[in-house]
């Protein structure tokens, strides 16, 4: 039996990257899933790819009422909400504060921290009737930023302390019949973007060449997928295998926190001695 079998879904930032990784995850373990985005052309598309399988929702998640809107069309078309994912989200792309332009300083914050933050929480208030009636879950994209330095920018840092935060808050006040977790991925070859108040809305992180460009200093020597980090959330989202957890946030993040002082890694020689 899959993991998901018979659940429901939504999923934010669904249209492109890490979302809609989870999102095809998530229905090939049995889940049926809402796919909330703003980008109508890659919704449709993703319509024809999964048929009966997927739902699609286009709007802005740093309104409530399109995240009520989407989990009402979530209930009409499944007939209930199992799982809210919180990941739609902006990069900074580590833009130090020194270097932002005062200008557009309080653009970009509120920009990012609406798209990181407010949207999370407009999500759990939208999902959270549902989400008691079914007994279900929430979970929410963190990041490495989340805990270390140098992830991002000091907005974007911010912003993932700021959600790592959330996490612990909405689990004590969702609890004892919602459980709410994160997941930190690390460095991720995607399509995530940066804020239009810093000129970034049309820039891609994969236009960096991540697996190129930090994989050397990765203790697992490797930029994975966003496929590769989807298993996390199904974890999370499992209503067998995570009876235990609330609150808490699993590091999906390559190693990030434990690299030591001057080297990538202790292990370096173990390949050439046991292969």
């Amino acid at each position: 039996m899959t993991q998901l079998n018979g659940e429901v879904a939504i999923v934010t930032g669904a249209a492109s990257g890490l979302g809609k990784a989870i999102v095809e995850r998530f229905i090939e373990e049995g889940a049926k899933v809402l796919a909330f985005d703003n980008n109508q052309d890659k919704l449709n598309k993703m319509t024809q790819e999964f048929g009966c399988e997927l739902s699609v929702f286009c709007g802005d998640v740093r309104r409530l009422s399109d995240n009520k809107a989407a989990v009402q069309q979530c209930i009409e078309v499944y007939g209930k909400l199992d799982c809210s994912v919180g990941n739609a989200g902006i990069w900074d792309y580590s833009t130090a504060l020194d270097d932002l332009d005062e200008a557009h300083l309080d653009d970009a914050f509120d920009e990012l921290f609406q798209i990181n933050v407010k949207g999370y929480l407009l999500l759990a208030k939208a999902a959270l009737p549902a989400l008691v009636k079914s007994a279900g879950s929430i979970i929410f994209t963190a990041s490495n930023a989340g805990f270390y330095p140098n992830g991002g920018g000091a907005l974007y840092t911010a912003s993932k302390h700021a959600v790592v935060g959330l996490i612990k808050q909405l689990a004590f006040e969702f609890a004892p019949t919602v459980r709410v977790n994160g997941v930190a991925p690390g460095p991720i070859d995607s399509d995530l973007r940066g804020p239009t108040a810093l000129g970034l809305a049309d820039t891609a992180i994969s236009s960096l060449n991540l697996p190129d460009l930090v994989s050397a200093v990765l203790p697992t020597a490797k930029v994975p997928t966003p496929a590769e980090y989807a298993g996390a959330y199904v974890l999370y989202a499992s209503r067998r295998d995570n009876v235990p957890s609330t609150g808490g946030v699993h590091m999906s993040d390559t190693g990030i926190g434990v690299r030591g002082i001057g080297v990538v890694s202790g292990g370096a020689g173990l390949v050439k001695k046991y292969l």
